[in-house]
């Protein structure tokens, strides 16, 4: 889910009446500014109440990100950190330590949203990852395709994260032709990755 531009209690209010009807965790994906306006204590309760499992915050640096990883991990909120493709040895070592929950690997370098293609070194940098650390591994940024997530599943990935392919889905046609779009993408992105050597990773909605 996202959370920001001016429609966060919005958010708070709908997943309010819907998180305990869920059987999975809902992660929100918000820019640090708009924790820091809320105040980080009181953002944390709100979304604690409402039933949120974690953030994805994609501006907070891992230097800064000891202010939101304490109080969070007091409150049971897992912080889920980013690995960016151009991340040294160093960094990526010390973002699976800090890091809870799961590590975020940035697919393609710039902003999110769907690409036709993945960086070729997504794979060296999942085998990086992995050599630091026994935390789950999530890959997003540009996947669009079934194709897609069953490459980086192969490549040794525990999630795919697809959330500008469901956004993108939702905004076409009406509400409902949205969803029913969704549930075929979705629908695609098992069958691609049950197709894998392995059989127990899953796409991240």
């Amino acid at each position: 889910a996202r959370y920001g531009e001016g429609k966060g209690e919005q958010v708070l209010e709908m997943l309010q009446g819907i998180t305990p009807k869920l059987r999975s965790p809902i992660v929100l994906l918000i820019y640090y500014n708009s924790i820091l306006h809320r105040g980080i204590d009181k953002f944390l309760s709100s979304i604690a109440a409402a039933g949120v499992a974690g953030l994805v915050v994609p501006d907070l640096p891992l230097e800064e990100a000891a202010s939101l990883l304490q109080p969070a991990s007091e409150m049971g909120i897992d912080v889920i950190l980013l690995v960016a493709p151009t991340s040294s040895a160093q960094r990526i070592e010390a973002i699976a330590r800090s890091s809870l929950g799961f590590i975020y690997l940035v697919s393609v370098t710039g902003v999110t949203g769907v690409r036709s293609q993945l960086e070729n070194r997504v794979s060296d940098l999942l085998k990086q990852i992995r050599s630091v650390t026994d935390k789950p591994i999530a890959v997003g940024f540009g996947i669009s395709e079934a194709a897609q997530a069953r490459q980086v599943k192969e490549w040794g990935a525990d999630a795919a994260i697809v959330g500008s392919a469901f956004v993108k889905r939702l905004a076409e046609g009406t509400p409902e032709e949205g969803l029913n779009a969704i549930a075929q993408f979705c629908q695609s992105l098992k069958a691609a990755i049950n197709t894998t050597s392995t059989s127990t990773n899953t796409p991240l909605d």
